[in-house]
């Protein structure tokens, strides 16, 4: 045995825990709206006290630990801790990266850990809908960003002439929409377009209808309760999923019900979690990142569902290909992609 391999081992066991344990604290910030007090300058753990109305003796371990984990700054001449500007932008702007909302995402598919720990022994499935809140709202949080910084600007101009239809007025359904987030981009970008936006979770299309009303966004977009493999309708000229065909037990029967809800000449935006064919070449740090949020959420919503499949979020471009292919589509091809998404254009 190699005592060097085995100290280099520890080390890097000892900076995941030291992670895994500081994703609590991250949280707390975020809760607390202690990023955002902090992002208005630098403090003593005093004066941050009396800015938040927090306890100095929790926000003085609070406000170390996260300098020593380099999400905050640290002035030892005058004792005080603060936020650059790129530290400011991911943990303190909800239209940033907004990394706080990913570690949310993260505490709660853990806390559902006794019960996937057992589905492991009896191949069950959990479903999506068994999660605490935090992982709902987190997700909607953490992929708006991405989102709204790609999905008009870039994605849809990248699609065969997609973009001219929802300026002039096109017919959109948003499948699996979540909380809504990509719904309403759409209708706020196109308002000569009508979106729909379907989710089987009833909790999320409740907060969606909410966040609509709340934007003025009226009857331009409308939310309805259905699974992807049943939405109503049919003549839209555009379908779009966005990071979730393989959280889903029948991708195919979801498949086959975009070609029939699909005008002829309609198209199919299918964005899902970058990954290649080869599994070696997804062992990156975002590929550990996907395979563990796989494990606890993706994995087992697709074992829940009728079908049984089970793609996992980094199924990778053969399997999706395969599951349009079977479905009928004629037509596919990779429109874009960015360091955590692959966008692809499907058509019959």
């Amino acid at each position: 045995m190699d005592q060097d391999k085995v100290n280099a081992f520890m080390e890097r066991s000892v900076s995941d825990l030291a992670a895994t344990d500081a994703a609590g604290s991250v949280v707390v910030g975020h809760r607390l709206g202690l990023y955002r007090a902090l992002a208005r300058g630098p403090v003593t753990p005093a004066e941050f006290a009396g800015r938040t109305g927090c306890h100095v003796r929790y926000l003085t371990e609070w406000l170390r630990g996260q300098a020593a984990g380099g999400y905050v700054g640290f002035d030892a001449s005058s004792g005080r801790f603060f936020l650059s500007e790129e530290q400011a932008f991911c943990l303190a702007d909800p239209e940033g990266p907004n990394v706080p909302a990913a570690f949310l995402v993260a505490l709660g598919m853990l806390r559902a850990e006794p019960r996937i720990t057992e589905a492991f022994r009896t191949g069950a499935g959990v479903g999506w809908h068994e999660h605490e809140p935090d992982v709902f709202v987190g997700c909607d949080a953490f992929f708006r960003p991405g989102y709204a910084a790609s999905l008009v600007p870039e994605w849809i101009p990248a699609l065969e002439g997609v973009e001219a239809k929802l300026v002039a007025g096109a017919r959109v359904a948003d499948v699996g929409c979540g909380l809504g987030s990509s719904s309403m981009l759409l209708a706020e970008a196109f308002p000569r377009s009508s979106v729909v936006g379907f989710d089987y979770h009833a909790e999320s299309i409740a907060l969606a209808r909410e966040r609509a009303a709340e934007r003025g966004l009226g009857g331009r977009v409308v939310f309805e309760v259905a699974s992807a493999q049943s939405f109503p309708g049919e003549g839209f000229d555009l379908v779009t999923m966005f990071d979730c065909l393989h959280d889903m037990g029948d991708p195919v029967g979801a498949a086959r019900r975009v070609w029939g809800a699909l005008a002829a000449d309609g198209t199919w935006l299918l964005v899902e979690p970058l990954a290649s064919d080869r599994v070696e070449e997804n062992f990156t740090a975002v590929g550990r990142l996907y395979y563990s949020a796989s494990t606890f959420l993706c994995v087992p919503s697709g074992l829940s569902q009728s079908g049984g499949c089970a793609l996992g979020a980094q199924a990778g471009e053969s399997a999706i290909r395969g599951v349009l292919a079977d479905a009928g589509f004629t037509r596919f091809r990779r429109a874009a992609e960015t360091a955590f998404n692959v966008v692809f254009e499907a058509r019959r």
